[in-house]
C-alpha cells in the first residue's frame, strides 16, 4: 500500500473561484503536462469537491482548464510510477482515483464541464461526471487507454451512463478520438460552439442554473442517480478498482507504456501501423 502526496504540495494545481452568485469555478491548471492528473492532482480534486458538497452557499460548480488542451487524463510521471509498482499498490491508487469520480459525480451542486480542447482518457471521465457539458468545435475526445495496454476500468461506468453500452464499447475498443460533432451526435457533451461563443454559451447554462431551486436541483440530481440503467454504487468502484490495478501491474501495461516513453509503437502495432 501507498500513501499520496499531499495536494498541499502543488495547491496551484486546481484554481478556486467563487463569485457572488455562488458560482464556483474550478481550474485544472497543469498546462505544462496538458493538465494531466497526478496523485496529488487526484486528491486535491476529490478533495475539494467533498468540501464544497457540504456547503449550501454553493449554488453552481463550473470545471475548466488553462491553455489548449482540457485534460490529457494520467501524468506520465504517474504512469511511470504505476508502471513500477505492484497490484496492491495501484489497487490503492486506483480507489483513489475512483473516490475523486465519485466525489465529483456525486456532487449535489449542478457541475458544468467548460471543455476548451482536447480530452483524453480520464478527462473524457471528467466530461461524463459533469452534469453538463459545453465543448469548443476545436475539441476531440478519446478513450485512449488501450493504446498502452490498460483499459478505462475507473471512468467507464460514467462513460457508459453518459453515451450507453454500444458507444462505448466502441470509443473504448479503438481508442479512436472523436470530434466535438460526434460527441455531441452521440451525448458525451451536450452543446458545441465556436471559441469565442464558449464563454457565452457557458455563462447562459449558469444562468439557467441559477433561476431553479438549489434543493429541487439537488434532489433531482439524487433522483437521476437512482434512475440510471447502472447505478455507480460502491462494488462498481471496487470492481473497476481491482480490474485496473491487476491490468495495470501486468507485462502489456509495462510493454505498452514503455514504447509511449520511448515514442514507438506497442509490441503489438503491426508494422505497417507504426
Amino acid at each position: 500500500m501507498t500513501s499520496l502526496p499531499d495536494p498541499i504540495d502543488n495547491p496551484e494545481a486546481l484554481l478556486q473561484t467563487r463569485d457572488a452568485r455562488g458560482v464556483v469555478r474550478l481550474t485544472l491548471n497543469r498546462p505544462d503536462v496538458r493538465n494531466a492528473f497526478d496523485e496529488p492532482l487526484i486528491a486535491l480534486i476529490r478533495r475539494t469537491f467533498e468540501a464544497l458538497a457540504q456547503d449550501d452557499s454553493v449554488r453552481v460548480i463550473v470545471l475548466d482548464a488553462v491553455g489548449s488542451l482540457f485534460c490529457a487524463g494520467a501524468d506520465i510521471g504517474w504512469m511511470r510510477r504505476a508502471a513500477a509498482r505492484d497490484q496492491a499498490a495501484n489497487l490503492e491508487d486506483a480507489r483513489q482515483f475512483a473516490g475523486m469520480m465519485h466525489a465529483m459525480a456525486s456532487c449535489p451542486h449542478p457541475v458544468v464541464a467548460r471543455i476548451q480542447g482536447a480530452a483524453y482518457g480520464g478527462g473524457v471521465g471528467l466530461a461524463c461526471a459533469a452534469d453538463i457539458a459545453i465543448a469548443s468545435d476545436k475539441a476531440l475526445f478519446s478513450v485512449s487507454e488501450a493504446r498502452f495496454g490498460i483499459l478505462p476500468a475507473v471512468i467507464g461506468p460514467y462513460v457508459v451512463n453518459t453515451v450507453g453500452l454500444r458507444q462505448a464499447r466502441r470509443l473504448a475498443l479503438t481508442a479512436a478520438p472523436v470530434n466535438a460533432a460526434e460527441a455531441l451526435a452521440m451525448g458525451l457533451v451536450h452543446q458545441v460552439t465556436t471559441p469565442e461563443a464558449l464563454d457565452a454559451a457557458v455563462e447562459t447554462t449558469i444562468g439557467q442554473l441559477l433561476n431553479n431551486g438549489p434543493k429541487a436541483l439537488t434532489e433531482i440530481k439524487r433522483l437521476m442517480d437512482q434512475l440510471e440503467v447502472g447505478p455507480i454504487t460502491e462494488s462498481v468502484r471496487e470492481l473497476t478498482a481491482h480490474t485496473i490495478s491487476r491490468v495495470r501491474s501486468g507485462s502489456e501495461a509495462r510493454e505498452g507504456f514503455a514504447a509511449f516513453v520511448a515514442k514507438q509503437p506497442a509490441p503489438w502495432v503491426p508494422p505497417t501501423q507504426g
